[in-house]
């Protein structure tokens, strides 16, 4: 039973929301989920010390602090659990099972209920937290986020982290009462101005009056060939918390609203908005952006756009503020150089500017990561154009995971030269063989096109040339983070078994697929995939073998050939009937289907299969071989 949970009657009269930085009422205190490290810091905000380093589970993504101020509730996203921390105790006293890859977590106002954003289950747990047990599960739309509550306790949000909508629940009946859809910015006749599908949506906070909502998140621009600077946007969408609809008019985007500019009158760009935070006063907001590391202010007494840029946070990858409650002072999570900055808002005045506030307070004893994993995970997540030994984004427009959102896809497809793509998954990327649909990269080095193409970075180079050894290393860092076992690991699938087997169909369509359907004549061997196979006579990959890419009547009308590429001395030309055959482990995370996105389940992806190797199967064969597809990890 919850320590004191009886006698506890403490309730929390105003909104909150998860975050892997929080703040204690006081402000004197802070706890950050140190996300790869697995523990949790404790700060003493006036001495700026750590108190504390506490071990926690696999992966913690936010925190929530229960009223009374004596716990802290962690979620660790890889071990499907919650760990309730006692902050008298300093240490784990309680581990509470709920879904699949737990993200965002808030308590009841009363604190006896805890909240569950299951991002993999699609699910929100409710946590009886007197029995310490989950009592229900609420089901929601794909990939739920983070959570926020109304200071009233009656609604709870989360936003849905590719689809562009925010679920509202209604916390007394349980169950979803309502579904908000974000508004596509409509497409604008000059591409460099800001449009596109509102996706990664990351944050929703809600301002100091209850009155409004803001969302972090990105836009899309689907439609126009990819160029870094016309195809990703920052934005932030403002909610309105009477009627639960989006205030189209007040979005805050890139060139409009966010339209800073520099000594040279030109527009300032910042990439991949992650967290906000009002002031005190609610007079101006605060948004990090995690790609370009930037602070972004908002002076909402004065129209409501943002009227300064603290170009770079210290630290790297920035994902979550907290503000002191006399809303001078703001610090900042940076979830890659796991420290914490400080800036000085300059007060409540419209005019102050905020600056940065010292050095950085380093929050873990030890990095659990290989340095150059390390220095290649923070490359992927940058699009900061200072900082490498050569600019890895143009003008700060787009990080790695701009497109590859989470690490992994984000569920859109684009419009490239050689016609429609699917955003692929980073998952065990770096054992499936050859890169690209059209498997024409065999080199992890050869993303010098894509960068140079589609971000805007190392332009100065010619890519069918050696590159220095320093921008070689680079690559170098980037592929040893793709390639550690920890970075994208195939998500644990919620279409298994409560213990993990594989259901009755399953079995059956598993049988299938081994069998009569002949599915491992292309998805055979630990990997799903026969691209590894494409090798020459030494056995490395080579983008010169072909007999691995495949026909099976996917070609979309828009897509067009190519004659090759630089780096391969323009050998490695392509149709555009063959791909190459995708890996299938996790593939039920990573709908659409195919090189063009154009099957939208794994059922439709299985019966447009149209080469001969492919046995005619009936309906019912297909669903079975589906419901094992789904089970693959």
């Amino acid at each position: 039973m919850l320590r004191d949970s009886k006698e506890n009657s403490v309730v929390r009269d105003y909104s909150m929301n998860s975050n892997n930085i929080v703040i204690n009422k006081a402000g004197d205190t802070i706890y950050t989920a140190n996300i790869d490290v697995g523990t949790v810091t404790v700060v003493d905000r006036e001495t700026k010390e750590v108190t504390a380093e506490i071990k926690v589970g696999d992966h913690p993504e936010q925190l929530a602090i229960s009223p009374d101020e004596k716990f802290l509730y962690v979620t660790c996203r890889r071990d499907n659990k919650v760990d309730v921390v006692s902050l008298e105790k300093q240490k784990v006293v309680d581990s509470i099972e709920v879904g699949i890859e737990p993200y965002g977590v808030v308590t009841s106002q009363d604190g006896k209920t805890l909240y569950v954003a299951n991002y993999r289950s699609n699910t929100v747990s409710v946590v009886d937290l007197i029995e310490e047990e989950e009592r229900k599960t609420i089901k929601v739309g794909n990939r739920p986020r983070t959570l926020s509550i109304t200071a009233d306790g009656k609604k709870l949000y989360t936003p849905h982290y590719l689809s562009g909508e925010i679920s509202v629940i209604d916390t007394k009946t349980e169950k979803v009462s309502k579904v908000i859809k974000l508004a596509d910015s409509p497409d604008q006749k000059d591409p460099k101005k800001s449009q596109g599908i509102p996706n990664t949506l990351e944050q929703f906070v809600i301002s100091p009056d209850g009155k409004k909502a803001w969302v972090p998140h990105l836009l899309t621009n689907v439609d126009t060939p990819i160029n870094f600077e016309e195809t990703i946007f920052p934005a932030i969408s403002v909610i309105d918390l009477t009627t639960d609809e989006e205030i189209v008019e007040e979005r805050k985007e890139l060139f409009q609203e966010i339209n800073v500019t520099d000594k040279s009158d030109q527009t300032m760009i910042v990439s991949n908005p992650y967290d906000v935070v009002f002031s005190p006063d609610g007079n101006k907001a605060y948004t990090v952006m995690s790609g370009s590391e930037d602070l972004v202010v908002f002076d909402l007494a004065r129209g409501g756009n943002a009227t300064q840029i603290v170009r770079r946070i210290e630290g790297n990858n920035p994902r979550g503020a907290v503000i002191t409650p006399d809303g001078k002072n703001l610090f900042v999570h940076n979830a890659m150089s796991h420290d914490l900055a400080s800036v000085s808002t300059g007060g409540n005045d419209s005019y102050a500017r905020a600056k940065m506030d010292g050095e950085n307070l380093s929050l873990i004893e030890k990095d659990p990561l290989e340095p150059e994993v390390r220095k290649g995970k923070t490359i992927f997540y940058s699009a900061n154009s200072d900082e490498y030994a050569t600019e890895i984004t143009g003008n700060n427009w787009v990080s790695c995971v701009s497109c590859h959102a989470d690490g992994e896809m984000n569920g859109l497809t684009l419009t490239t030269p050689k016609g429609p793509r699917n955003i692929p998954s980073n998952t065990v990327t770096s054992e499936t063989g050859l890169f690209l649909w059209d498997g024409s990269r065999d080199d992890f080095t050869d993303y010098i096109l894509t960068v140079q193409g589609e971000m805007g970075g190392m332009t100065e180079f010619d890519a069918g040339k050696p590159l220095p050894a320093e921008v070689e290393e680079m690559y170098d860092a980037m592929f040893a983070f793709l390639s550690d076992p920890e970075s994208f690991p195939p998500p644990q699938s919620p279409y298994r078994e409560k213990d993990g087997s594989l259901s009755d169909s399953a079995k059956a369509g598993k049988e299938l697929f081994e069998g009569k359907g002949n599915c491992l004549s292309c998805h055979g061997g630990k990997q799903f995939s026969d691209s590894m196979k494409a090798v020459e006579e030494n056995g490395e990959l080579t983008t010169d073998n072909t007999k691995y890419l495949y026909d099976i009547g996917t070609m979309n009308k828009l897509d067009k050939p190519s004659k090759g590429d630089a780096r391969a001395a323009n050998k490695n030309p392509r149709d555009t009937k063959h791909f190459d055959t995708p890996t299938l482990r996790g593939v039920w995370a990573t709908a659409p289907y195919f090189h063009d996105g154009s099957a939208k389940t794994i059922e439709e992806a299985i019966e447009r299969h149209g080469n001969d190797s492919v046995p005619t199967l009936t309906k019912g064969e297909m669903i079975k071989i589906a419901e094992y597809v789904r089970s693959i990890e």
